[in-house]
């Protein structure tokens, strides 16, 4: 069952009910007898089925699921032209 949401226009109260999709709406407040408005919510968005992140994301990540930041990548450049010139040196 859908839950539908109302605003007392006397008190400005809000709530919200649970009723099948073909009740009545509500009139009256139960708390002050005001009338009452049925407030609309934004549906939300569910991304079902298959492609949405194999086709859009999937080839630019890396094998743990993320993308490499620019620390990570400078860190490792870093760490190989490093041990270069310890290789040379130990060679010599």
């Amino acid at each position: 069952m859908p839950t539908y949401g109302y605003e007392c226009t006397l008190c400005n109260a809000e709530f919200e009910v649970w009723q099948r999709i073909t009740e009545e709406p509500l009139q009256r407040h139960e708390g002050c007898g005001g009338a009452l408005r049925r407030r609309v919510y934004p549906a939300g968005i569910v991304f079902k089925g298959p492609g949405f992140h194999v086709n859009d994301y999937g080839s630019k990540r890396n094998g743990n699921g993320s993308k490499p930041s620019s620390e990570d990548t400078s860190a490792k450049s870093d760490t190989k032209t490093e041990a270069k010139p310890a290789e040379a040196a130990a060679k010599s």
